[in-house]
């Protein structure tokens, strides 16, 4: 099934399933989290598209995320793009990158639509997107075994973490990690795929499906969900070692081959299109999954610290 949550006609924010090409619209009030958190979404679905309360064609709704998320860790999965950068910068990829999926804790509270317009982040000139995939846990679990950690996913879906490119690379040598480069908007949508849909498409440690990425209606950005290097049962497995990990957390796969504008950056210099500016329209998509379509817009001007920066 395809879960979205979009305004309703009627006022308000609900639940809807996709299906041939309409919004299935639920009941008032209950969120996509609420039903994940009452632990069978199928059968949810299915009385949503026995009895619609309004359904309205997919192409004309407006899209908000499909859920808040409670978490949002974001992993290492594709290592080409490492690869890629690092071989740029003539430096080797660490070698633990083989060892385990490293992850960072983004801003859930920053979590847009799948047409939101995206701010750029305060001051930064080098503003960027990545083109990932977002799975969204639907059973809670600590500790999960490897052989059971799929079983825990809900469903997946589009994710684009936007970066502050300069605002990244002036705070990384600190040791603590992204933060303040990552933490202006995170896009998840448009709908939540339950992996039963993609099941047909399985391969390696993933799905054989294609990612692209375009700007201002150019190709950017190619490659395939199942060059994955860590699946998500490795990443679930690994993020719930020593924790747990809750009903709507979301887990990100990192950024696929040439999925950011970084990556050209740091490859082919002379050719580099340039950063992201307001009025740039960045589409990115994945088969089955759908798309994601974003204005680039002006962003707040930074608030000062007692230092000045």
């Amino acid at each position: 099934m395809r879960f979205v949550t979009y305004a309703s006609p009627a006022g308000g924010d609900r639940v809807g399933v996709v299906h041939d090409a309409e919004v299935f619209g639920a009941e008032p009030g209950p969120s996509l989290l609420d039903l994940l958190d009452q632990g069978n979404l199928r059968q949810a679905g299915e009385h949503i598209i026995a009895s619609p309360v309004e359904r309205i064609p997919y192409a004309e709704a407006t899209l908000r995320a499909p859920l808040q998320p409670r978490s949002l860790r974001d992993c290492v999965g594709f290592l080409q793009h490492l690869r890629n950068l690092s071989q740029a910068a003539d430096m080797p990829v660490d070698e633990r990158h083989s060892q385990f999926p490293p992850f960072y804790f983004s801003n859930p509270a920053a979590v847009i639509g799948p047409d939101d317009d995206v701010p750029i982040a305060p001051d930064s000139a080098m503003f960027d997107y990545e083109l990932e995939i977002a799975a969204v846990i639907g059973k809670a679990g600590a500790n999960i075994p490897l052989k059971h950690a799929e079983s825990h996913i809900a469903g997946y879906m589009l994710l684009c973490d936007w970066s502050a490119r300069d605002l990244q690379t002036y705070e990384m040598p600190l040791r603590l990690g992204p933060a303040k480069g990552k933490d202006t908007a995170n896009s998840l949508g448009p709908m939540l795929v339950t992996p039963d849909e993609l099941e047909p498409f399985r391969s390696r440690q993933a799905f054989d499906l294609e990612m692209t990425g375009y700007v201002d209606g150019d190709l950017v950005s190619r490659g395939r969900w199942n060059t994955i290097d860590w699946g998500f049962p490795d990443m679930i497995t690994y993020a719930a070692r020593g924790t747990r990990l809750r009903v709507g957390d979301v887990i990100g796969s990192g950024t696929v081959e040439t999925g950011c504008l970084f990556e050209h950056y740091a490859v082919d210099p002379g050719t580099f299109r340039g950063w992201l500016a307001p009025g740039n329209e960045v589409r990115l998509a994945v088969e089955q999954l759908g798309e994601l379509r974003h204005r680039v817009v002006e962003g707040v001007e930074a608030e000062r610290l007692s230092s000045g920066y």
